[in-house]
């Protein structure tokens, strides 16, 4: 805990932003640090609470109550409180290998759980714990630390994002020789492609640990897709063990006529050429990226984190309008009464994508219970706009609830660009079938949670690829049990977490 009565002296305060209209000018990162003193008073904020549920990691209703990885918040938050800055920093290396990852792209469960949340703004956890790791970093307390001893067992782990870094790291820590490979052209997966610069810093933040990881004796490969340009049976020649943390990167699609026209695009297509483009030639100006909305009318189709992702790259390309469609209801103010505490709120709100419109646009840019019926082009092909309907959820003949098109409001919009953000349907087929592993009911790889062994001997998959789509918290939650359990089965036994 804090200041035992700090929850009552205290309000909660998160850093100031850079203004939208400032920080849609650039790809930089817009949260502005907050001074010490300010954090400390924040820290002073946690509560004596007796059984804290912030660090739970459940999942209930089907969301994530309380930090996946359990981190020890109700000890650093007092640390910090206390200034002990280099304390907190251990113990927040305890259960997350990459806190300032999660401290600026996690939506943080862990406040939605905060026992203070009942009854005022919970503790703002996620803005200590990026302030921990990012002092650290200033302060030198970051530094390569390779393994006293080697193990002698090799171990490959195939993909580098959240989950294959979480485990190449801890697998690194018990002496183990990592190899990671990684089909792109740069290492971090989803934590470089996926995710913009502004919420998450390539250089300074991501590629910053992967450096610390290859100072530790971590082998990166990459450029190296397995099962297309190196046979998947190399694998089980060349390594006591391999990892499957690939993701679960197969695209939700959009079926409705119009589909196959120029300027519809999958999300991440989009983020993921913005960011490629960004790392090689730094921001849009005569050259532009290769899907480019300067000047465009874009629809953005499906909500969530890659949705408000694609809002915000769009602004800072110059486009001329961003409007976004969600098929479910518009969120309540406050929790519901089918929606307590602990579990996640699932509530209104405005996250950067959409300040940053409305600020430009004067309005939220999404519209709820809508959906898209064709895309139309014109005599050249290029798409010109989306047909879209209003929609009621009703329950069918099985009691299951279904969108029902509401009548006379059939409408077009403009758009030049559509971005399809409506999810992931699971990992791609053509590594797992080379390796011929099972695969459960969603097609993901088979294999139990907590012990990660799928049907193959010495082959383990974590991550979405094993999970579905998730949060990059649990892919580092998976990422780390697995190497406990790849330990375990090289060695006998275990002391990895």
């Amino acid at each position: 805990m804090g200041k035992p009565t700090g929850f009552i002296e205290y309000h909660r305060e998160v850093p100031a932003d850079v203004p939208p209209t400032e920080r849609i000018a650039n790809w930089n990162e817009f949260h502005i640090h907050m001074p010490e003193e300010g954090l400390r008073t924040q820290g002073a904020r946690c509560m004596d609470c007796g059984i804290p549920f912030c660090h739970t990691g459940k999942l209930i209703s089907g969301m994530a109550s309380g930090c996946p990885v359990n981190n020890l918040i109700p000890e650093w938050n007092d640390l910090v409180y206390r200034g002990l800055w280099r304390e907190a920093l251990d113990r927040l290396h305890k259960t997350n290998n990459f806190p300032e990852f999660t401290g600026r792209v996690c939506p943080a469960p862990c406040e939605g759980s905060c026992t203070l949340g009942i009854i005022e703004p919970p503790v703002a956890i996620k803005t200590i714990e990026c302030a921990i790791v990012d002092k650290g970093w200033e302060e030198g307390w970051i530094n390569p630390n390779p393994p006293a001893f080697r193990s002698g067992k090799k171990v490959a782990v195939v993909g580098s994002g959240p989950a294959g870094l979480a485990c190449a790291d801890q697998l690194n820590k018990a002496g183990h020789t990592v190899t990671v490979f990684e089909r792109a052209d740069r290492i971090g997966g989803l934590l470089l492609y996926g995710i913009p610069n502004m919420k998450l810093d390539k250089r300074e933040v991501v590629e910053r640990r992967v450096r610390l990881m290859e100072d530790n004796g971590i082998e990166f490969k990459t450029g190296v897709d397995i099962g297309k340009n190196l046979d998947a049976g190399r694998l089980l020649q060349d390594f006591e063990a391999t990892v499957l943390c690939t993701g679960a990167t197969k695209p939700r699609d959009l079926p409705i006529p119009g589909r196959e026209f120029s300027g519809v695009h999958f999300a991440m297509e989009f983020l993921t050429e913005n960011t490629r483009f960004f790392l090689d030639h730094g921001a849009p100006g005569e050259s532009r990226p290769p899907i480019d909305a300067k000047g465009k009318h874009v629809v953005v189709i499906g909500g969530g984190d890659t949705g408000t992702d694609c809002v915000g790259t769009s602004l800072r390309h110059g486009c001329a309008s961003v409007t976004q469609l969600e098929i479910l209801p518009k969120p309540p103010l406050d929790r519901a009464k089918d929606n307590p505490w602990p579990e996640w709120p699932k509530v209104y709100k405005m996250d950067y994508g959409q300040e940053e419109a409305a600020a430009v646009q004067g309005q939220d840019p999404r519209q709820y219970e809508v959906t898209a019926k064709r895309f139309i082009a014109g005599p050249d092909g290029n798409l010109e706009g989306v047909e879209i309907v209003n929609i009621r959820w009703e329950k069918d003949d099985q009691g299951r609830f279904v969108p029902r098109d509401i009548e006379g409001t059939l409408r077009v919009i403009p758009a030049q660009l559509v971005l399809l953000a409506m999810g992931f349907l699971g990992p791609e087929d053509r590594l797992l079938e080379a390796l011929k592993i099972d695969r459960d009911p969603r097609s993901n790889a088979k294999a139990e949670h907590e012990k990660y062994t799928t049907n193959i001997p010495g082959v383990f998959a974590a991550g979405d690829c094993r999970r579905g789509q998730s949060l990059v918290v649990w892919a580092i939650n998976e990422g780390r049990g697995a190497a406990r359990e790849v330990d375990r089965f090289l060695m006998g036994s275990t002391q990895l977490p």
